[in-house]
């Protein structure tokens, strides 16, 4: 797994750079984002992924979507991508893996309502930094989320999610962000 913080590096110097070191289809794809930083984000993603690779090879493959929007390839390992304007986190692992990234965000009662269940409500309410709690359970369903491939359809899915599956969720808290990551029993993570 890799998270990368300086998003100050998000410039179009910097994405004119990353430009020749991936493939055409990331090019073209990195391109039809009209800002810099979903540009910079696609580039500096997919050079963090290829990374994580030992000999990096297999990223030149094609990039496919499931039937929900998740990428893959075809030969490779599964993977997750996430980003946000704090940073970016990727991680890879030979079974399905999940991972995300959000700023700290308030934990406004109308969201808060919708996408949490009772239990989490209470420990958003009673934690003494409610937007740090929200932010957590946030990521970690979307991490659960993305482990499965699915992408959320309702917003009684997304109250269950941490209540579903045999997942292994973990958080990381940094200063301006939190990123988790979900996988089976089976992976092993690493930062």
């Amino acid at each position: 797994m890799l998270v990368f913080d300086h998003m100050e590096q998000c410039t179009e110097a910097e994405v004119q750079r990353m430009l020749p070191m991936v493939s055409e289809q990331r090019r073209q794809q990195a391109m039809r984002y009209k800002h810099t930083f979903g540009q910079f984000c696609c580039l500096k993603s997919w050079l963090m992924l290829q990374e994580l690779m030992a000999n990096g090879e297999w990223t030149n493959g094609e990039w496919k979507y499931n039937e929900h929007g998740k990428p893959f390839l075809e030969k490779g390992p599964y993977f997750s991508i996430s980003h946000c304007k704090e940073g970016i986190a990727v991680a890879i692992d030979d079974q399905p893996i999940g991972i995300d990234i959000e700023a700290i965000r308030p934990a406004k009662e109308d969201l808060v309502e919708r996408v949490m269940n009772e239990e989490e409500r209470l420990q958003i309410t009673g934690y003494g930094l409610p937007d740090r709690m929200f932010t957590r359970l946030w990521t970690q369903k979307e991490a659960v989320v993305k482990a499965q491939g699915v992408g959320i359809r309702s917003f009684e899915q997304v109250q269950k999610i941490l209540d579903i599956g045999d997942w292994k969720v973990e958080s990381v808290e940094k200063e301006k962000y939190i990123y988790s990551i979900a996988y089976g029993e089976l992976c092993s993570i690493s930062a």
